[in-house]
């Protein structure tokens, strides 16, 4: 059962989502200089619910060491944070206001079965990544 799906309807009431634009993560290339620099699809349009985190959220994050500011973001589809093995540096999503969100960690991801992942975004700055 999709709950996110029946609830969605009444919390776009007072929180309605935003269409954003979301950049997958799809590993790394090497710069001319011989570093790494992170490398990302082309953006897709998707529809984010943004809200403040949970204690709970919170209490499951705390040893990650993740600073700044965070969000917990509802995402429809299948999406990632950082995966290691996959030498993946994790999703980036640009809110309408411009400013750009690392998917640092996924919370709960039914994107299989329900079509939605929650994700904790960190802020970055606005230089291209």
């Amino acid at each position: 059962m999709n709950l996110h799906g029946i609830a969605q309807g009444y919390v776009a009431a007072v929180n309605p989502p935003l269409m954003c634009s979301l950049e997958a993560s799809t590993g790394y290339g090497t710069d001319t200089d011989g570093s790494r620099v992170p490398t990302y699809a082309t953006p897709v349009q998707v529809l984010v619910q943004c809200q403040a985190l949970s204690y709970t959220d919170l209490q499951q994050i705390s040893g990650l060491d993740i600073q700044g500011k965070r969000l917990a973001m509802y995402v429809q589809g299948t999406w990632n944070g950082i995966v290691r093995d996959e030498q993946k540096g994790g999703d980036i999503i640009t809110l309408p206001d411009g400013t750009r969100w690392l998917a640092a960690y996924i919370l709960e991801n039914w994107g299989l079965t329900a079509g939605w992942t929650k994700i904790v975004a960190t802020q970055q700055n606005n230089l291209q990544l």
